[in-house]
């Protein structure tokens, strides 16, 4: 029996890690950049693009190679199938490259000629030299415009918006006519101006961003017109040698972790789904010890064994099988609709019929997972308790001490590793549940963090961005599912080392209150 048992333990680890492998040998692979070629098939047309795999012919002898040929602009597809008896050569060109761009994916080529205005700058091989410093000035127009779109432009719209609730509160108490009134006024007319400012501002960065042109020719001829200012990178792919490979894979893997989506959540970055779902299982995890450990506690130390306590142990291990979604429609309508409405009805009269808390966020999704864990605590906590020899009680009773000073020095803090293995479930179950957070303030784009530097600075009302369903919508939701495959596996990953940290960080620190209250009676 051991010997199978051990076996079985052997199998399941070796599943794990397997999928684990995977999972990172297709995910780690998306930032890595293979050479490009260009295939001249039999009919005379030309494909330059990236080889993906090869395959057997379906229905017949000989291989077909899936070449990821971008430019969608152009041909409505990101792959395309070539049968190898199709191929009459293959070369690996010099001047070829490949182009990211803001929108329509990447663009696969040669440079022919760079403009500034309707002046030529530069043309052929010659537009390389050009390219590098010019998208690092592009970049950094990028970034000036997205400060001044959060930054300057961000507070006028704020101080409009603090103007037009203070004046409708003043017409709807009666004092519209309050010398209050004339002030706000004034402070309209200027943060309105300030904000025409600020847009004339934006429109010159717009038109520095968009000052030159790069014309680039696709493998059958093709001209392309793409703004300097959309152009991401621009890889000389066959010219890279291995340092330079490195730098560039740093280089993506850097903004996927640190950047904003874009392109339908297809390019750039997940960082604010990184930030969404760590945020939420901290809020979880913070909503759930406490509620999870007094109810255990009461159970397990002051309740009577009754009908009404065997009634709620079957309560308490029958929501532990309800289905996630069932808690989300509950989050909906008691956390978001009943107590968020009655919240904005009470405290932001004003701002209706804008809800404020009365629509999802990010507190109404962390205790809608909370009361969906809340069972794991629970049960984790009683066992703990339980585990707490009953010698160790009635030591503490014999030396003077009450059942309350007995619970909070004596069996909580023998207990605590108990309570932390519930609280590790409940944040590993809390990072993986997808299902109820569609309903209670999870989207697919959050504009702004839930935290950020203006007062109250933590913004629980705010929607936010999550990794598992950031999957969800990149793998099935995408237009060309195919194309964001290396994506959704770097996601998965990722979500996992998430899981993984957090989990580790509580385990360490389970394992060192263990040896802290570790004694020989204990």
């Amino acid at each position: 029996m051991t010997r199978l048992a051990a076996g079985a333990l052997a199998i399941c680890l070796a599943l794990v890690a397997g999928l684990i492998v995977l999972i990172a040998a297709r995910g780690l692979g998306y930032f890595w950049q293979s050479p490009i070629e260009l295939f001249e098939l039999a009919d005379g047309t030309r494909v330059l693009g990236e080889v993906w795999n090869w395959e057997p012919r379906p229905g017949g002898a000989g291989r077909r190679v899936r070449l990821a040929v971008g430019n969608r602009d152009l041909t409505g597809a990101d792959f395309r199938w070539i049968d190898e008896s199709e191929i009459l050569r293959r070369s690996r060109p010099e001047d070829a490259g490949v182009f990211e761009r803001l929108e329509w994916g990447k663009f696969y080529g040669f440079p022919a000629q760079l403009l500034r205005g309707d002046r030529i700058a530069a043309s052929g091989a010659e537009v390389w030299k050009e390219i590098r410093p010019l998208l690092a000035e592009k970049a950094e127009v990028r970034a000036r415009i997205a400060r001044l779109h959060g930054g300057e432009i961000d507070d006028v719209n704020r101080e409009l918006e603090r103007i037009r609730i203070e004046l409708r509160q003043l017409r709807r108490r009666g004092l519209a006519d309050s010398e209050r009134t004339p002030i706000l006024e004034a402070e309209r007319e200027e943060y309105q101006r300030r904000y025409e400012a600020h847009l004339v501002q934006l429109r010159e960065l717009e038109d520095e961003l968009l000052a030159e042109t790069l014309v680039l020719r696709a493998a059958d001829g093709s001209l392309v017109r793409l703004p300097a200012g959309h152009a991401v990178r621009a890889v000389r792919a066959n010219r890279l040698r291995l340092p330079q490979r490195l730098g560039l894979y740093a280089s993506r893997l850097a903004e996927f972790l640190l950047d904003d989506p874009r392109e339908s959540n297809t390019e750039g970055g997940i960082f604010p789904a990184i930030f969404g779902t760590v945020m939420m299982v901290f809020l979880t995890s913070l909503a759930v010890a406490p509620f999870g450990v007094l109810a255990a506690i009461y159970l397990r130390e002051y309740a009577r064994d009754g009908a009404f306590v065997r009634l709620v142990r079957i309560s308490v291990n029958s929501l532990a099988g309800v289905p996630s979604i069932v808690f989300g429609v509950f989050g909906l309508g008691f956390f978001v609709y009943l107590v968020g409405g009655s919240i904005d009805q009470l405290f932001y009269p004003d701002r209706l019929p804008a809800p404020t808390f009365g629509t999802g966020g990010i507190l109404w999704a962390s205790l809608t997972l909370a009361l969906l864990t809340v069972p794991v605590v629970i049960v984790s906590t009683e066992e703990g308790l339980t585990s707490v020899p009953r010698g160790v009680r009635e030591g503490s009773f014999a030396l003077g001490a009450t059942k309350f000073e007995t619970l909070r020095r004596v069996i909580v803090p023998a207990a605590l590793p108990g309570v932390l293995t519930g609280i590790i479930l409940a944040m590993a179950r809390a990072a993986g549940e997808v299902a109820p957070l569609m309903i209670v303030g999870m989207v697919k784009l959050a504009p702004s963090l839930p935290i950020d530097a203006h007062f109250p600075f933590v913004h629980l009302e705010r929607k936010f961005m999550h990794l598992g369903f950031h999957i969800y919508d990149v793998g099935f939701q995408s237009p060309n599912v195919e194309a964001v495959q290396p994506l959704v596996f770097a996601t998965a990953l990722l979500l996992i080392l998430v899981v993984l940290s957090t989990n580790l960080a509580a385990i360490l620190l389970r394992n060192r209150l263990r040896r802290k209250y570790a004694s020989s009676g204990v």
